[in-house]
Parts: structure tokens; sequence; C-alpha cells
């Protein structure tokens, strides 16, 4: 799974590169498909049924699944942008969000970095835990922990993980909070995608008229930040992240190990 998972990683810094305001979401379909597409994999996302776009992109109180049109990226925007590939018949899978500056509301911009900030950060303690924990579900306890820790955010509940492998989405679920039972054991062969999505307000969430993009009942701004990651005999992968996941785990004192 390392080669689409590079892939992944690959298509999604093209896309962070182009987010500016002015852009439509659709450009930013059509680079992340030229990307995967030129490196010889195929965009995973275009295989599920009834989804004709290569990303994901959820602007604002939109917390998932935006589907990719004509809406242009304001100045001030929260923008996140899920994207996956297929090689070989092995999957990767991904996300990121990102705020557009704007000189004329500074505290709304400082506020919606402060959560993808948090959003970011629930996800590398998420990661991190996986290199120590026994037990799958408690990765959703260091999750929820960072969260509770940043401030007054909610942890959506209606979406979470998954495992991933010859499918996108496979068993396990990957919760971002506590749960009972402690779920399946962690060992090595275990590749997982760890995807908080968090709320500047409430948790509730509806699906639009579009029949796909997810966005919070109270019109609260979300964010979402998502990588793959590998358990393996020599320890700890994420195999959508250019460096393996070194700077994002440096924090927490883990060096991630090459795949051999």
């Amino acid at each position: 799974m390392i080669e689409p998972g590079r892939i992944t990683a690959a298509a999604l810094t093209e896309v962070r590169a182009a987010i500016v305001p002015g852009i439509r979401t659709a450009e930013l379909d059509s680079i992340a498909e030229a990307a995967i597409r030129g490196l010889g994999a195929v965009p995973n996302f275009m295989k599920e049924p009834g989804y004709a776009h290569t990303v994901c992109v959820s602007v604002n109180d939109e917390v998932v699944h935006g589907v990719p049109g004509d809406r242009v990226i304001q100045p001030g925007d929260i923008v996140s942008v899920d994207c996956g590939a297929e090689l070989g018949g092995w999957n990767g899978d991904a996300a990121f969000t990102v705020v557009m500056p704007d000189p004329t509301r500074p505290e709304l911009v400082a506020a919606r970095q402060r959560l993808s900030d948090a959003t970011e950060r629930s996800l590398w303690s998420g990661i991190a835990a996986l290199a120590t924990v026994r037990r799958l579900n408690e990765v959703g306890g260091a999750i929820e922990d960072t969260i509770d820790a940043a401030g007054e955010y909610g942890i959506v509940e209606d979406y979470v993980g998954h495992g991933i492998g010859r499918e996108m989405h496979e068993e396990p679920p990957v919760f971002n909070y506590r749960v009972r039972p402690a779920g399946p054991a962690v060992r090595p062969g275990l590749v997982i995608a760890i995807e908080p999505m968090v709320t500047a307000g409430a948790i509730e969430t509806h699906v639009l008229a579009d029949d796909w993009t997810v966005a919070t009942d109270d019109g609260a701004d979300a964010a979402h930040w998502e990588h793959s990651v590998a358990v393996h005999s020599g320890g700890l992968w994420v195999l959508t992240a250019h460096d393996g996941g070194a700077a994002g785990l440096a924090p927490f004192a883990i060096t991630p190990v090459p795949i051999s």
C-alpha cells in the first residue's frame, strides 16, 4: 500500500498548492484527478456508487463529502479536501483542511485556523497512540482528549475512520471518541484511516440535497484531517505522509519506521 499512499499524498499536495480565493471546487477536482492518473493510479472515490469525482471539497459548515462543482472559494473560507488513489488493487485515503486568508476578517480566520489546528493535532495524537496501544478503540480516547484540551469543540459521531486495503472502506471502524469495548488488537498488518471531523459547535449533521454533502445543523464551521496508517513488524508508517509521519509524530517522541 506504499505507492497508493504516496500517490494520494502527491495529489493532495498539488491541490493544496492550488487552493486560493477565486478557484472553483471543480478545478481542484480536476487537479487531483490529473495528478493521480499521471502517476499511473486511478481515483478510488469514483468507484463509490453514484460518485463521479476524485475529491470531496467541504467548505465552512460542510463537514465531509462535499461535491465539487461551480462553488468559488472565498477569502476566509475553511476548506477541507478528501482524496484517495487506487493502484494495483490497493488504496490510499487522506484529507487536510486549510483556511483562506482574509485581511478584512482576522478574527474569523484565526478562529477557523484554531479549529483546523486542533483537528490536525488530534489526528496526530491518534496516530501516536496507535504506536503504543494494544486495542484499536484506545485511539479514539487519545483523539477525544486532545480535542477536549483544545477548547469548546464537538467531535462528529455519525462519521468515523475505517480500515483500508483492497477496498477504500473496510472493517474495523476507527472511532474519534471513547467507546466500549476496547476493539480489535493492534498488531502488524493492521492498516487504518484515522480521520477526526471536528466542529466549532454542536455535532448534529444533515445531508444536503445533493445526497452527499454533510453539513452541521447549527451552521458551525467544521474541519477534517485524515491519514492512512500501517502497523507493521518494525513499527508504524503513515502511508499518506511524504515523510511517513516523521514531522507530525515528532512532538510525541515517536519515530516512524519505513516498511521493508
